[in-house]
């Protein structure tokens, strides 16, 4: 419980706590990207200007500290679900309730450890490509003013760029670039988690063979099941984030029409 509350409402001070500072709520971190995105396509460089790189810099330390405490909070949920699977499996001489809310304990923990997975699997992804995962930011709610308008020359010069290759701007090359490195890095979180479920369902499954106990030859059978489901995600995952990550431009442009 302690860790869930860290997960939600320490990495915002986490991540003020360096010499850049951070931001009193989302709304001001959305207005702080806003105005220096507009100043940084106004400049026409690669590189940051410095209040986005504060901006970056801040999100990027955000997104550590929840990969962090989500991956603790994931070792203690496997750690916790371990002993109440195996509490149950100890259960035959105590009476149904008591197996049932054993059985019940180790299933809600299973469904946290998941979700404590997939928060784990975005945070990295996001601390890879901190700009990238900033980018919805810049068009959730209502664009108006000088922002709407280099939105519009955002998705025209991207346009451009993929009917006759027109010339792409060094900010724009910029941002297509770590969009696709965003979706490299899912690319690769994901392969390594179905590789890690696959193997956890092989050894559930051999594990379980040689098992003369029911309950452990149920259990170990539905986490070999599960297991395997649960792969099957991942892989598609990882290959549609391929498929983006080869050619970025167009689901980069569709991002910005409103398509991711």
């Amino acid at each position: 419980m302690a860790l869930a509350a860290a997960f939600v409402i320490a990495p915002r001070t986490l991540a003020a706590s360096s010499s850049g500072g951070g931001f009193a709520d989302q709304r001001s971190l959305i207005k702080a990207l806003r105005e220096a995105f507009v100043d940084y396509w106004g400049s026409g460089d690669r590189d940051f200007s410095p209040a986005l790189q504060s901006v970056v810099d801040y999100w990027f330390r955000y997104h550590v500290a929840k990969a962090a405490i989500a991956a603790i909070l994931l070792i203690v949920l496997l750690a916790l679900g371990v002993r109440l699977w195996k509490a149950f499996l100890r259960a035959g001489g105590l009476g149904a309730g008591r197996r049932a809310a054993l059985a019940s304990a180790g299933s809600v923990v299973t469904v946290l450890a998941l979700f404590s997975l997939v928060m784990v699997m975005v945070n990295i992804q996001g601390a890879v490509a901190p700009f990238a995962s900033l980018l919805p930011m810049l068009v959730v709610g209502k664009a108006g003013g000088e922002l709407a308008d280099i939105l519009d020359q955002v998705k025209q010069r991207l346009a451009d760029s993929l009917s006759a290759g027109g010339q792409t701007p060094p900010t724009l090359e910029v941002m297509i670039s770590d969009f696709g490195l965003y979706h490299v890095a899912m690319v690769v979180i994901a392969a390594i988690v179905a590789i890690v479920l696959i193997g956890m369902s092989v050894v559930s499954w051999m594990t379980r063979t040689g098992s003369s106990d029911r309950r452990t030859r149920r259990v170990l059978g539905s986490f070999g099941v599960l297991s395997a489901l649960l792969s099957l995600p991942m892989i598609v995952v990882a290959v549609a984030n391929t498929t983006t990550s080869a050619d970025p431009a167009p689901a980069f442009l569709a991002f910005f029409e409103g398509g991711w």
